[in-house]
């Protein structure tokens, strides 16, 4: 019982941090200029075609909110150099994101928690399996390839779908690749992260 009672304690402490995280990293990147959000944006958009041009076609991106790393013109500059970029559409019940090809600004409308979503015909959840780029979002991640997202488990429960060795490497602003973040055994690890200045750089045991 006592060990159950300390692997109860270890997962609130851990749940807690990430907590404590979340809201420290959401504040500093609502204090970034805007300024340095676009510049941010061209440096991570010229860093993800280096590293898209050395995989297949199809790569899954995502459709970034409020100062989130990433673009709609990195997604426009995939398409341009022949990917075939799917964009993730969150299910009304919890659990593995669908996917939709990205066909430009006239095929992006509302989707529910405030995001938007592709409006082209759901290719289903397992598509990812034929990608050869992951682009995750993330609030940070460490070396070990620990990502800490906002916590509704979506990528979570989407990754692992991935075939094997598929990069998944998530967009950060500098100062978001940190030492050591707090882990649960459901968190699926990424391969690299890919920052403004720094370009791509391999986590886990891939560095």
């Amino acid at each position: 019982m006592t060990g159950d009672r300390g692997d109860v304690t270890h997962i609130e402490e851990a749940g807690a941090r990430k907590s404590r995280l979340r809201a420290e990293l959401l504040a500093a990147r609502r204090a970034l200029s805007a300024e340095t959000r676009a510049a941010s944006a061209e440096a991570l958009r010229e860093h993800v075609l280096a590293l898209a041009a050395d995989v297949g076609e199809i790569v899954c991106a995502y459709l970034p909110i409020g100062s989130e790393p990433g673009s709609t013109a990195l997604l426009d500059a995939l398409r341009d150099a022949g990917h075939r970029v799917l964009l993730p559409v969150v299910p009304a019940v919890p659990g593995p994101l669908d996917w939709a090809e990205h066909t430009g600004p006239d095929g992006i409308g509302a989707g529910p928690l405030g995001l938007r979503e592709p409006l082209g015909r759901r290719l289903g959840t397992e598509v990812i399996a034929s990608a050869s780029l992951v682009l995750v979002p993330g609030l940070a991640a460490d070396r070990t390839g620990v990502r800490l997202g906002r916590g509704g488990g979506y990528y979570d429960r989407t990754l692992p779908a991935a075939r094997p060795l598929t990069p998944l490497a998530v967009l950060l602003h500098e100062g978001e690749l940190i030492d050591d973040l707090p882990a649960d055994a459901y968190d699926v690890r990424v391969t690299a992260a890919v920052l403004p200045v720094r370009g791509t750089v391999p986590l886990g045991n891939n560095h």
